[in-house]
């Protein structure tokens, strides 16, 4: 079967698949969630119908508590429910979390797995929200891309409802859930075409209804409750296999292997890594390196986390395994080990594994950049039992030490970086250009959007990149292409150029002539680029963008300077598809606003400026960049 392509985020495929088997959406907005709760709220008042024929109805609540409370009614009315959320926001939905799996109500919670609040707050990922939950009674199925939670999703609706258990469905906060690719997507008529409508009809026939009442919810004593919570048993006995088999059916429908425990490498691996979510992409990458040069490595890829099938982990582990490495997103302090490296080594207790020696490592809290090098020293380890990675712990000496930093990314991927200002456009600027590429081309396309909690008048990062093969880089460009500069107040405060490949373009928005750019410009920056073969090239935005009417919003002027100089598809084609973007943004602001930002456009592509290195700066000394303060 063939499936559309498009261009969007994580949060934008939970919604669209969510949205297939939902009748009613309880919400309470909190990040990075809340975009799954705006696109079905859009989507229902456009009148887009589910796979039953209705349009969603949407309820926003006061809070978590009460989003998970109306989550709770409502299914016990016999609609279908879901709710979207994370951190903080899932804890306070914990009671009624066991209220709904306690019951056997299939209401399916899609998480953007983020950090929670421990010696301070964090609106980024990391799995410690999840975590907090593996006890409530939720089946918990992990989605490690875009592409994944478009596929995953379904299986994780499919299964609640033919299941009776209800599912959190979870995935990387910022990383997946705000992560642009091109992927495919589903359409509403194969979803219903899986999903066991008898089954719905068997959810609505056990509502409550005053027609034919029913006793729930009652309270026990201990000469029942113990016997009737063990009731349960066989409904999570059979989810693995049930959810097994509707993988299988997705798998049947468009071609892919999802498992519940997936392998990925050398069916040899001496050394192989058990871990869950966006790092999953990153280890393949670097499994792929890995092989390249002949060494024994592989990846288990955790789907279903609850229930934990050892049975299906154990048929995962190649026989030849010599040594096991858990990564965790998360730190259960006074634990003997994070929850996936216990769950693990359970599993493996009595198997063909037993006396395989298990390594536990934690990796990425508060979204902490995980890369191949990182990756690498984890094959590698063979002398810390427990570890950290992606930080330098001198208090304690649990990091592993990186030896080697490669360029893993196939050959032929495109790496783009842009620095801006938090609202000044370039955010937006760069999804409409991910965008441009993903759906006018052949090209896979990859964005991410680096900032801090500030967002609003802080320093953003774009992460762009473009290529022939399917981009794994689930981690932060250090080896860019081209590196764009739209405030020129940060080269003396950042070392951007130096993440430049040799040969590599920089563009510079500022108003510097030549005398002013050596004023300006600090001597390791002018020495990078003179010794790497940089191509450098300065426009004047702010100029340009006074001079078309458009004032300080100078994105479109960049955005076209950009695709001239980083020729990533046809430059008569990119002003096309940008000044059709540029109709469809501003259409509704009248004719003189499209026309300046189509006038932009052009100004943008004739307002680069290439500068001439001279050879001198390849001898220009390194100057102190730091602020001294003043008393």
């Amino acid at each position: 079967m063939a499936r559309k392509m498009k261009t969007m985020d994580g949060n934008t495929a939970a919604a669209h698949v969510s949205y297939a088997f939902t009748d009613v959406a309880a919400i309470y907005p909190i990040t990075p969630s809340s975009p799954m709760a705006d696109y079905t709220d859009t989507w229902s008042t456009q009148g887009r119908k589910n796979i039953f024929g209705h349009t969603v109805m949407l309820s926003e609540m006061q809070s978590e508590a009460g989003a998970a409370g109306a989550v709770h009614g409502s299914l016990q009315a016999g609609a279908l429910t879901t709710t979207y959320t994370a951190s903080q926001g899932l804890l306070l939905m914990i009671p009624n979390m066991y209220k709904i799996a306690g019951e056997l109500l299939p209401g399916v919670i899609n998480v953007t797995a983020r950090a929670l609040a421990s010696h301070a707050l964090s609106i980024f990922g990391d799995h410690s929200d999840i975590y907090a939950c593996r006890q409530t009674g939720f089946a918990m199925l992990c989605s490690s891309n875009v592409q994944e939670v478009m596929d995953l999703g379904a299986v994780a609706h499919l299964t609640a409802i033919e299941g009776r258990v209800p599912f959190m469905h979870f995935f990387d906060g910022f990383r997946t859930s705000h992560e642009i690719q091109k992927i495919e997507i589903w359409d509403y008529e194969d979803l219903a075409d899986m999903c066991n409508m008898e089954a719905v009809e068997q959810f609505r026939e056990r509502a409550l209804n005053p027609e034919h009442p029913i006793q729930r919810g009652t309270a026990q004593n201990p000469d029942i409750f113990f016997q009737a919570r063990e009731a349960c048993n066989k409904y999570y006995d059979a989810v693995p296999d049930l959810a097994q088999s509707y993988m299988d059916k997705v798998n049947a429908k468009i071609g892919t292997d999802y498992k519940l425990f997936n392998y990925y490498g050398a069916a040899d691996a001496e050394s192989v890594i058990v871990a869950m979510g966006s790092v999953c992409d990153t280890i393949d990458e670097t499994v792929d390196f890995l092989m390249a040069r002949g060494e024994k490595v592989g990846v288990v890829k955790v789907r279903l986390y609850r229930p934990f099938s050892a049975k299906h982990l154990i048929d995962a582990i190649p026989d030849t395994v010599k040594r096991i490495s858990v990564l965790d997103r998360t730190k259960e302090p006074g634990s003997l080990g994070e929850p996936l490296y216990l769950d693990v080594v359970a599993a493996l207790k009595g198997s063909k594994f037993t006396d395989v020696p298990v390594y536990s490592g934690r990796y990425g809290l508060g979204s902490k950049d995980t890369t191949p090098a990182q990756i690498i020293s984890v094959f590698k380890n063979t002398e810390k039992a427990k570890f950290t990675i992606g930080i330098v712990d001198d208090v304690t000496n649990l990091s592993l030490e990186i030896k080697e930093n490669p360029v893993t990314a196939p050959d032929g991927t495109t790496a783009c970086k842009f620095w801006g200002l938090g609202a000044d456009g370039t955010v937006g600027a760069n999804k409409n250009s991910i965008k441009i590429i993903g759906d006018h081309t052949d090209k896979y396309a990859q964005a991410y959007f680096d900032y801090d909690s500030k967002k609003s008048g802080g320093v953003t990062i774009s992460h762009l990149r473009f290529g022939d093969k399917k981009i794994k880089s689930t981690y932060l460009i250090s080896q860019a292409d081209f590196v764009a500069c739209h405030t020129p107040a940060y080269v003396r405060k950042y070392n951007m150029v130096q993440d430049l490949k040799d040969g590599g373009t920089f563009l510079l928005n500022c108003s510097w002539d030549m005398d002013e750019l050596e004023k300006n410009l600090p001597g390791q920056a002018k020495r990078y680029m003179a010794t790497h073969n940089i191509k450098f090239y300065t426009i004047d935005g702010i100029k340009i963008g006074k001079e078309v009417g458009l004032g300080g919003r100078i994105n479109t002027i960049l955005q076209s300077a950009f695709f001239k100089l980083a020729n990533i598809i046809p430059i008569d084609d990119a002003v096309k598809y940008m000044k059709d973007a540029a109709t469809a943004s501003y259409s509704k602001k009248g004719d003189d606003i499209v026309k300046m930002n189509h006038t932009a456009i052009d100004r943008g592509i004739d307002g680069i400026v290439e500068i001439k290195i001279p050879a001198e700066w390849a001898n220009a000394k390194d100057e102190d960049l730091t602020c001294k303060a003043t008393v």
